[in-house]
C-alpha cells in the first residue's frame, strides 16, 4: 500500500522520510512543484532552540524538541551547533531577569558577553548563553531533503491535494494552514520576516534580543546575512508583512548592533502557521485520513518528532504521545 502524504512542507516531508525509511511506499501530492514560499516553512528561521522555546512553551515542545538537531543532521543538513545567545538592553535588565527563571543557561556578566559574540562588545549588554541549541537555514534543509526523499524513491505529484478528492489508501494530511476545511479548531498565527545582508557584522550563533514589546530574534545565515523575525500576530492573513511590523524588527535589530543601520534589505515575508488552541501540535484519525498538523512556530523543532511518532503508530502500532483522542479515533 502506499502511502499519500498531502503537502510537502517540513511536515510532509518529515513524515515521509520517517515512512520511507522504514520501507514503506510514499508519494508526496503538493500543489506546486518543489519547495518554495508557498510552505511557511519557507519563512523559518531555523533555530533549534528548545530550551529558549520553554520561555513560553509547553514541556513537550522542549523535551521533544532536543532531539530535531540531530534528526536534521541525520537527514544531511548542515546544522551549526553554537548555542544561542540571550541578549538584552540595560533598559530591559527586567526581561533577562524573567527570561533566566523560565530557562536553564549560563549568565554572562559583561566580559563573558562580549568574549562570546565579539562582534557585540562594548555595547553593554548582558545575557545568557545557552549551550545545547542549534540552527540551519530552513530552505537549504527542505530543499535537500526533498532531494534525498526523491532519490531514495518517494514520488513527488503536483496537485491540489484535496483529502476528500482522493480515492483508495491511506491519505495523511500534512497541509497546514490551508486544512481548516477540515480542522475547525485550527488557527493561523503570522508570523513576518526579513532578510538581510550586513557583511561587515559576523555572529556565529542566534541572538535573541529580550524586549518587553518588540522582541527579536537574528539568525546568522553565512556570507554575511541574517534572518530577523519574532512577530507572532494572530491572524490567518498571509498577504506582506506591514510597515509597523517592519519597523520595528528593523528598529530592533539597529538597537542590538548599529551597523545593521547600513545593511542591504533583501527580502520582506510573512506567512501564518497553524496552531491549535493550546499551541501543541496533534496527530488526528477520522476514517481512512490521518491529519498532523499544529506546529505553531515550532515546524523545524517538532516535525521530526511528531513524524516519529506517525510512523512508530503505522509500523509499529505504538499509538503516539501527541494523538488527540477528543478528535480522533484511536
Amino acid at each position: 500500500m502506499t502511502e499519500l502524504v498531502i503537502g510537502a512542507g517540513v511536515m510532509g516531508l518529515c513524515v515521509a522520510a520517517e515512512l520511507s525509511a522504514r520501507g514503506r511506499a510514499v508519494t508526496v501530492i503538493d500543489r506546486e512543484e518543489g519547495a518554495g514560499p508557498h510552505h511557511c516553512s519557507w519563512w523559518a528561521g531555523g533555530m533549534l532552540a528548545p530550551d529558549c522555546e520553554g520561555e513560553t512553551a509547553e514541556e513537550p515542545v522542549v523535551r521533544l524538541g532536543r532531539a530535531a538537531a540531530d534528526w536534521w543532521a541525520a537527514q544531511g543538513a548542515q546544522v551549526t551547533r553554537a548555542g544561542t545567545l540571550v541578549a538584552a538592553l540595560p533598559r530591559d535588565r527586567a526581561e533577562l531577569a524573567r527570561f533566566a527563571r523560565r530557562v536553564p543557561g549560563e549568565t554572562l556578566d559583561a566580559e563573558a558577553f562580549d568574549a562570546l559574540e565579539p562582534a557585540l562588545a562594548g555595547r553593554g549588554l548582558r545575557g545568557m548563553f545557552v549551550a545545547d541549541e542549534a540552527h540551519l537555514d530552513p530552505r537549504a534543509a527542505i530543499t535537500g531533503l526533498r532531494a534525498r526523499l526523491a532519490a531514495r524513491g518517494v514520488t513527488f505529484e503536483r496537485g491540489e491535494g484535496r483529502v476528500g478528492q482522493i480515492a483508495g489508501g491511506r491519505v495523511i494530511d500534512c497541509r497546514g494552514l490551508a486544512a481548516r476545511d477540515v480542522l475547525p479548531d485550527l488557527r493561523g498565527v503570522r508570523g513576518e520576516m526579513a532578510v538581510l545582508r550586513a557583511p561587515d557584522i559576523v555572529l556565529t550563533r542566534p541572538v535573541r534580543l529580550l524586549h518587553p514589546r518588540f522582541p527579536l530574534y537574528v539568525v546568522p545565515r553565512g556570507d554575511g546575512i541574517f534572518m530577523l523575525g519574532a512577530t507572532q500576530i494572530e491572524s490567518a492573513g498571509r498577504g506582506p508583512a506591514t510597515l509597523r511590523s517592519v519597523v520595528e524588527l528593523l528598529s530592533a535589530a539597529y538597537a542590538l548592533h548599529p551597523g545593521f543601520g547600513e545593511a542591504e534589505l533583501l527580502e520582506i515575508g510573512a506567512d501564518a502557521r497553524p496552531a491549535f488552541p493550546d499551541n501543541l501540535p496533534r496527530i488526528r484519525r477520522r476514517g481512512a485520513t490521518i491529519h498532523v498538523n499544529g506546529l505553531f512556530r515550532h515546524g523545524f523543532l517538532l516535525a521530526p518528532a511528531l513524524a516519529r511518532q506517525l510512523a512508530g503508530w503505522l509500523c509499529d502500532g505504538n499509538k503516539p504521545e501527541l494523538c488527540d483522542e477528543d478528535h480522533g479515533e484511536w
